[in-house]
């Protein structure tokens, strides 16, 4: 599966004003359920992140943690979904950030955990 980005500046406003958020060290996130069967996605970092290199980086990291978790998921419901990076998602190894993806979409999304073989 596929995410679609998340591009007009009132999608992403109504998902902050009205999805479901959720919170770690690595990331923020927001998610708001829609009658659509695909995942739209948009992903920010903010100044707090560091330079223009460093933010660019957090969200390409976060992005590919989702693109991860997400491509195994199978067809139902679909959300939109907000995830703002924070510094840790910088440090953090590749197998942590997928984690904490995987955890929290789990809490938002239906069948968005991985299925173990």
């Amino acid at each position: 599966m596929r995410a679609a980005r998340l591009r007009r500046g009132e999608d992403i406003a109504r998902v902050r004003a009205e999805g479901i958020a959720r919170s770690d060290k690595l990331f923020s996130l927001r998610a708001l359920a829609t009658d659509q069967a695909e995942v739209r996605l948009a992903v920010a970092s903010s100044r707090a992140v560091g330079g223009a290199v460093q933010r660019n980086r957090a969200r390409r990291r976060v992005r590919e943690a989702l693109r991860q978790t997400l491509a195994p998921r199978r067809a139902g419901a679909g959300a939109d979904l907000l995830v703002i990076a924070r510094p840790g998602a910088l440090s953090a190894s590749a197998a942590d950030l997928r984690a904490a993806v995987e955890r929290e979409l789990a809490a938002v999304l239906p069948g968005s955990r991985r299925e173990h073989q």
